[in-house]
């Protein structure tokens, strides 16, 4: 919707700007004048698109439903995250593969939303499940299961995972 109303915005000036200049010699000040405008006009476009995009994110997650997950990595944790699979009430919500510079990123202490939805009141299942790499090179893997409770507020969850030996890596929910 914002694309639509910046595209509206261009081609309004695209009418206006021959119509201006018709048998007129357009000088450097109107020239810059019309900069001018042109950028209030693209300030404009992205606090609409920036207050539509949060409106629409207030209308699909209302605060009643709403339920984010975020995962991070404890501090010193070495092992190479390779991908994250979460499922609430055994029906799978997301999958997330991880790239080397979103794993330095949670290694420096980072914290990534893998999952924004909507889930009932009352008590749910969430299932996690880890698989990467040890520093030795050999296959981890690990999943955990945590029991939430969702009220009227939005519920936040953080999943720490961490890896304190050469054994699987360990998963840790914690409400926000």
């Amino acid at each position: 919707m914002a694309r639509f109303f910046v595209a509206t915005v261009v081609t309004m000036l695209a009418w206006l700007l021959p119509a201006t200049g018709w048998g007129e010699e357009v000088s450097k000040e109107q020239i810059k004048g019309l900069d001018e405008q042109v950028q209030e006009i693209k300030t404009d476009a992205l606090g609409i698109a920036s207050e539509l995009n949060r409106l629409e994110e207030k209308l699909l997650y209302p605060s009643n439903t709403e339920i984010s997950l975020f995962v991070s990595l404890a501090p010193g944790t070495k092992f190479r995250l390779d991908a994250v699979e979460i499922q609430i009430d055994g029906k799978p919500v997301t999958r997330y593969l991880y790239a080397l510079k979103e794993l330095e990123a949670l290694q420096s202490g980072g914290v990534q939303r893998v999952y924004t939805g909507n889930i009932k009141k009352g008590e749910h299942d969430l299932q996690v499940s880890v698989s990467g790499k040890s520093t030795s090179g050999g296959e981890l893997h690990q999943s955990a299961s945590f029991k939430l409770n969702k009220d009227v507020t939005p519920k936040l969850v953080g999943i720490t995972l961490s890896a304190p030996g050469a054994a699987n890596p360990s998963i840790s929910f914690k409400d926000w």
